[in-house]
């Protein structure tokens, strides 16, 4: 760095602990001085040049550099970096000052260390034990970061939310949707707090939230508030099909509001209804033939493969037949869909996996969360996660589902075929 540098850094005393004791973190923060002085020097000769031509009435520079303001540890994902941004003073008492982009007035810690408070507090860390958690990541010098900050977080996620929850929706289409439930328990209640939560697919293939509502349990007429909402926001026309477990609140409500939809009920719940209605002994067994029906090439395939099942278990557990038989259309309703989205409209799995880390937080915190915070707390991480959500394989089919092209067991069905009587397709395929 040369003599006329502006910003200064002074190197912390050894004696003075300045973050992990790590050799390749020591060169990352040598670095980090070096970018930010060269930086804001930059930055200030071109704020100067600015001023260049204003002089005072002997010929002197109105606008000039005036020492440095007090020395201050900026928080970094790699520790403390000490900085000295420089000042400038008006001569000619307009009022001009210097102000960094790069280091703005009262800056303590980076946005990548405002990210890390509220993980620590998503992930599942209280705020009784941010302190260690801090210094263990960041150092001792860590210890400027309150973990009441959380509170004021909250408040702006909510703000967040609140507003997401309000915007249109009137230039949205969705192809299809992912629908469900997801419990919490909530301090000073006996009930299980029920967030409603939906997930839709764009035309263009991208997964993003539709809905996050608190709802009670998942009756109908929370679901229908939900989905009112959507109208309300513009969303007059619904997605061509809709996936969830066997919850009837949910159902009835799309039927009111979006009749024309298609239904298509989880595999991974409906599984899981019908070895609940099985002996441990028989579980094994059963959860092939079920796996048989929804890998089934073909729809009469996986018919035939249902009724398998039924007759191997509807004598001795005519509950667990009649829990399967009662949703037969729309367990196989995907096999009218492109096969290439198959994977993702046989089950609810975008919600589940997406809301695994929702459930740690609040299951680490036993019961503390209240029914205010909850719901803030389960759209920061529904955000964060869409961020990473891939696009839906198959996109470019689509275009056609849109447009109401019929498909049979995931393949675009010709003119001559969509003609053809229902028994003549069935017979040509059974061969």
């Amino acid at each position: 760095m040369n003599e006329n540098t502006v910003v200064q850094f002074r190197r912390p005393a050894a004696a003075e602990p300045v973050g992990p004791n790590d050799p390749l973190t020591d060169l990352l923060r040598d670095g980090a001085r070096r970018l930010i002085a060269e930086a804001v020097d930059i930055e200030l000769q071109g704020f100067l040049a600015q001023y260049e031509d204003k002089r005072l009435e002997g010929g002197q520079r109105a606008v000039v550099r005036n020492g440095y303001q007090p020395e201050r540890p900026l928080q970094t994902g790699i520790g403390p970096v000490p900085v000295r941004v420089p000042k400038v003073r008006d001569r000619s008492g307009s009022g001009i000052k210097f102000n960094s982009l790069f280091v703005p007035p009262y800056l303590r810690k980076t946005k990548s260390v405002e990210a890390l408070l509220p993980w620590l507090y998503l992930k599942g860390i209280s705020t009784g034990d941010f302190q260690e958690a801090l210094t263990s990541l960041l150092g001792p010098a860590a210890k400027g970061l309150s973990p009441s900050v959380i509170a004021r977080l909250k408040q702006v996620w909510e703000a967040e939310r609140k507003e997401w929850a309000e915007s249109s929706l009137a230039n949205k289409k969705y192809v299809y949707w992912w629908a469900d439930g997801i419990y919490f328990n909530i301090r000073g209640e006996d009930a299980r707090s029920c967030i409603l939560v939906i997930v839709g697919v764009t035309e263009t293939g991208y997964k993003e939230f539709v809905a996050i509502e608190e709802g009670l349990r998942e009756s109908e007429l929370s679901w229908t508030e939900v989905l009112t909402g959507l109208k309300k926001r513009g969303l007059e026309v619904g997605p061509m099909l809709a996936v969830g477990d066997g919850a009837l609140g949910f159902w009835k409500a799309l039927a009111k509001c979006y009749g024309e939809t298609t239904q298509q009920r989880c595999w991974v719940h409906k599984t899981a209804n019908v070895l609940n209605k099985l002996p441990k002994s028989s579980q094994a067994t059963a959860k092939g033939m079920l796996h048989a029906i929804w890998m089934a090439e073909t729809k009469i395939d996986a018919g035939k493969a249902f009724d398998r099942f039924l007759e191997t278990y509807r004598d001795k557990y005519p509950k667990a037949t009649n829990c399967l038989a009662q949703d037969r259309d729309q367990l196989l309703a995907f096999y009218d869909f492109p096969a290439a989205h198959w994977q993702h409209i046989r089950t609810t799995n975008p919600i589940e996996s997406t809301f695994a880390t929702v459930r740690l937080r609040t299951a680490k915190t036993r019961g503390c969360v209240s029914r205010e915070s909850i719901l803030a707390m389960v759209f920061k991480l529904g955000m964060s996660a869409q961020r990473k959500w891939r696009r839906l394989r198959g996109f470019a089919h689509l275009a056609a589902v849109i447009e109401g092209v019929p498909f049979r067991d995931g393949a675009r069905v010709t003119s001559a075929e969509a003609l053809a009587p229902e028994p003549e397709r069935e017979l040509a395929v059974a061969g």
